[in-house]
């Protein structure tokens, strides 16, 4: 038996906030119990190296979906973190904080939570290197490059053919509008990855107050009384018990939240009784209201030279290589997503609904077991992905058995709404009419994917469904919201029913984000440190 005031379950985006936060004044005590082992890894720290994590069971969870109907009866694969720094620790690096009008929505149900309160924590939480100004704060702990250096000089074409395709260009999508076309800013610090761990964890276990413990499996919240009191967890094969003085706080992502929440009794009642499991609070919205983006790329063959031919052949990968060990430069040093943009789909939208991707490489040839960003085509190919901003399409978390080393059952119903079809279809011909403009046309040789004979809106859905998947940002599966009959956590991030206890990840967003969400993910664990902290007096 052990004790302590604050566990945190998960050192992901928003646990390794917590801890930061949670211990910096020095009155708390303050454990973390991470199911994954070190972030000190090589791949980790190489910002391109997160192809070579898609697929590693030593810091990745392998989630799979069940068979979709709307993806053309695919299983999706669910790459999660499991590993110091979570998800934040494997991502593509992208740093987006969503739309103004995105957190209104939140705020309105949820006081404390509207986008002046999020801009203020916004700005406290981050160092951005573009400076300081009324949108952008350059004090925080978070560095977050504005990557204006050593871009693929197609970049630059892809921007002009933005603009003359009716998109201007963004200088900034975290700044005073999201839509446009531009250059991705990116949790990247002088060519090394910038993850959560890095950024948070890591000054946090400096302090004796905080203790981190890999390798730990939380299986169930203890709950007495009515208020959690601890946790279970089992480490080397071992069962341990931790308790908290103060408060138990899980952060472990829009699928561990909710699968531990149900493996505590609390989550809907039939499921848990039919798993043999007792019921001390029946919400059937634990693990319900799933959602996520959903991406699909187009393919063009070049005449110009693209990251293909830099880093298909040997010499390229050796030239690379010595490039990034040597200067912490060329295309190791960043993610392959140098450039991207918010559009909307209809003129009547009141904020865009998609986001671009561009890559300055392809990879049709698929490569066993790694997500072949380190192994390009042969040929010179270009990608422009998009995602849908805000779909419509609701999945679900379910335990598949009472065993926590199950993984649980992932529905992610994906385009299961006529809505998400259509602004799918409306989105696709759009990447085709960016590619159709001079500053990009003159470069192009032919389209590979989905290729020109695909052209019907029959086709082209056909195309989207089958090749579509995760552009992995889940959430929403412990909703925020004043109600118990619709949420599964309040304002202040408490579990409805249950004293002592708060979900404070991106599975308390009350709606998806319009953009990646590693940015709104880390806020709620800086928003959340506040609310406990708060709470404690």
């Amino acid at each position: 038996m052990d004790e302590t005031d604050y566990i945190i379950v998960g050192a992901g985006s928003a646990g390794c906030v917590l801890a930061e936060r949670l211990s910096a004044n020095g009155r708390h005590k303050v454990t973390v119990l991470e199911a994954g082992g070190s972030d000190r890894r090589f791949y980790i720290h190489m910002p391109l190296g997160y192809g070579k994590l898609f697929y590693d069971p030593a810091v990745n969870w392998l989630y799979k979906t069940e068979p979709d109907p709307g993806l053309a009866g695919n299983r999706d694969h669910w790459p999660r973190g499991r590993v110091l720094g979570g998800s934040s620790s494997i991502n593509a690096m992208v740093y987006i904080r969503g739309h103004k009008a995105d957190y209104d929505d939140w705020g309105r149900d949820n006081p404390g939570w509207g986008w002046d309160d999020c801009l203020t924590a916004y700005k406290k939480m981050e160092h951005c290197e573009a400076g300081a100004d009324d949108w952008r704060g350059c004090d925080g702990p978070l560095f977050v490059s504005a990557n204006k250096s050593g871009l693929h000089p197609l970049v630059e074409h892809f921007i002009d053919a933005c603009g003359e395709g009716g998109l201007p260009e963004n200088p900034d999508f975290n700044g005073t509008r999201q839509e446009g076309a531009g250059v991705y800013q990116m949790t990247i610090r002088n060519g090394r990855r910038n993850s959560a761990a890095r950024a948070f964890l890591r000054p946090a276990m400096k302090r004796s107050n905080v203790r981190v413990i890999t390798g730990a499996m939380v299986t169930r919240v203890l709950v007495e009384d009515g208020r959690a009191v601890g946790v279970a967890y089992t480490r080397g094969g071992q069962p341990q018990v931790l308790r908290a003085k103060g408060e138990v706080i899980l952060a472990g992502g829009a699928i561990n939240s909710p699968q531990l929440l149900q493996l505590s009794g609390i989550g809907p009642g039939g499921l848990l009784q039919s798993l043999g499991l007792p019921v001390l609070r029946d919400n059937p919205n634990v693990g319900d209201h799933l959602s996520d983006h959903q991406g699909v790329n187009y393919t063009w063959s070049m005449n110009v030279p693209t990251y293909n031919d830099a880093l298909r052949p040997w010499w390229g990968k050796l030239r690379a290589g010595m490039e990034y060990l040597l200067f912490r430069g060329g295309p190791l040093a960043k993610s392959i997503n140098h450039a991207g943009g918010f559009f909307r789909t209809r003129a009547d939208l009141d904020r865009p609904n998609m986001q671009l991707y561009f890559q300055a490489f392809s990879t049709l040839i698929p490569r066993d077991g790694e997500r072949p960003v380190l192994s390009p085509d042969p040929w010179s190919g270009m990608s422009i992905g998009l995602s849908n901003c805000r779909p419509t399409s609701r999945g679900h978390i379910r335990l598949r058995s009472a065993d926590p080393g199950e993984h649980p059952v992932i529905t992610a119903n994906a385009f299961s709404t006529n809505h998400d079809v259509e602004e799918m279809l409306a989105a696709v011909k759009y990447l085709r009419h960016i590619a159709a403009q001079p500053a990009l046309a003159r470069l192009i040789r032919e389209e590979l994917r989905p290729g020109p004979e695909v052209v019907s809106d029959e086709a082209l859905i056909a195309d989207f469904r089958a090749r579509s998947g995760t552009v992995y940002h889940p959430s929403c599966t412990c909703r925020m919201g004043p109600d118990a009959a619709t949420s599964v956590v309040d304002a202040r991030l408490r579990v409805h029913g249950v004293a002592g206890l708060r979900v404070i990840d991106a599975s308390a967003f009350p709606t998806i984000i319009a953009g990646n969400t590693n940015a709104p993910a880390m806020l709620m664990g800086w928003k959340g440190a506040d609310l406990v902290l708060a709470d404690a007096r």
